[in-house]
């Protein structure tokens, strides 16, 4: 094999450079728990830490995992080189704590992989045009080993983990879950997106833009993990692929909006503009020329959004703000839902059965998702894997 990038996870960085070729990049994350924990300092210092600081904080974690790495791959015989982001550089903007990569120079990394050495990259992070440390968000090591496979042209990019694969969906709550082969890109960047943590949803965006050969594999194992990789024409045979659980969900409602254009754009507007990512939105039919709007949020950025939407309400003219917290968005994700009939009929049908109530409904071409009571959202996870890609449903099963 020729060059390989390979991302080690926080509970995987104990493990060397498995792949042998002509040569190795690894990436790595901070140790199991760190980057949580230096969180906590600064939220023990600070109700609201300042982000350039937090960014510097929370990136010594990566520093710690990468110097570990080479001082112990260089002990067992293989010598390496260890860098930072500031280092290579890797360019981002600067948005601290959810920074994007603009650039990488990859001459420095070169010049150690044709000296015979292992790079050992700290991901996470990067520097900003000021010099500044940034990070590209939780879960971002990820990013920062597709992007350096871009950069450097790599074979494939490796992504361990805790898990020897991509699943149809969460082991721990289907146990009937199964690991899949193959992936394309788009199924599998629905899938990042509505939940599925195996790999970060901004990496997948990152690999299919570039065309980067992805793999997930367990770092405990040496199975052949699964690929993932542009669609081919048997993946479209298979009807579903994959479903999804997101309990990280609020559900955020404005009533008595004045129905006229605008009107979205002002409210939505400084939501995003504050970084806050708005998933589902439901308009209700008018009456008497108001309406009621609902979003969903993460959890994370509720009180955020809710108080963006009583500062834009006092100006837009709203009757009032209620939210739902938690709520969870269960998905259905396959190629094969393009070029089928009655998918997401037979999805309500199953949750109808399980007397789920649906609250709010999306699609794309080949996603259906729904919101629904939290207490309900592993139940509808079962009760969906079972009918769709239980024992004795086929791959090109047709409703």
């Amino acid at each position: 094999m020729g060059l390989v990038v390979q991302k080690y996870g926080g509970t995987s960085v104990g493990s060397a450079a498995k792949a042998k070729g002509d040569g190795i990049v690894v990436v790595v994350s901070a140790m199991a728990g760190e980057t949580n924990r230096l969180f906590k300092l600064a939220s023990e210092l600070s109700d609201a830490p300042d982000a350039r600081e937090t960014d510097v904080l929370v990136a010594t974690g990566e520093q710690v995992s990468a110097a570990l790495l080479a001082i112990r791959l260089t002990a067992l015989g293989f010598p390496c080189a260890s860098f930072l982001a500031h280092q290579l550089k890797i360019a981002t903007d600067s948005a601290h704590g959810r920074a994007k990569i603009k650039s990488i120079e990859a001459d420095r990394l070169r010049a150690v992989l044709r000296d015979g050495k292992i790079a050992v990259v700290a991901g996470y992070q990067g520097v900003d045009p000021l010099g500044d440390v940034t990070t590209l968000g939780r879960g971002a090591s990820d990013l920062t080993a597709v992007a350096l496979a871009a950069a450097l042209k790599a074979d494939v990019c490796e992504i361990f983990t805790d898990v020897d694969g991509v699943y149809t969906a969460d082991p721990n709550i289907v146990p009937t879950a199964r690991k899949l082969d193959r992936i394309s890109y788009d199924e599998m960047l629905e899938m990042a997106g509505l939940g599925a943590k195996v790999l970060q949803l901004r990496s997948v965006e990152l690999a299919r833009r570039f065309n980067v050969p992805l793999v997930v594999r367990s770092s405990f194992g040496d199975g052949v993990g699964t690929w993932v990789g542009q669609e081919d024409a048997t993946m479209e045979d298979v009807l579903v692929s994959g479903v999804t659980l997101d309990q990280n969900q609020a559900k955020i409602t404005i009533a008595g909006v004045e129905d006229r254009p605008g009107l979205a754009a002002k409210i939505f507007g400084p939501i995003a503009d504050s970084g806050i990512i708005v998933d589902m939105i439901i308009q209700n039919a008018s009456a008497d020329g108001r309406t009621d709007m609902t979003f969903t949020v993460t959890r994370d950025d509720l009180k955020r959004a809710v108080e963006l939407v009583k500062k834009i309400g006092t100006e837009v003219g709203i009757s009032g703000i209620r939210h739902e917290d938690p709520v969870a968005k269960v998905s259905i994700v396959g190629l094969g839902m393009r070029s089928h009939a009655g998918v997401a009929a037979k999805m309500f049908r199953v949750l109808a059965e399980e007397r789920i109530n649906i609250e709010m409904i999306t699609t794309s071409e080949i996603k259906v998702s729904v919101v629904v009571n939290s207490k309900y959202g592993e139940l509808a996870m079962r009760a969906l894997h079972d009918t769709f890609l239980g024992a004795g449903n086929g791959a090109t099963e047709t409703v």
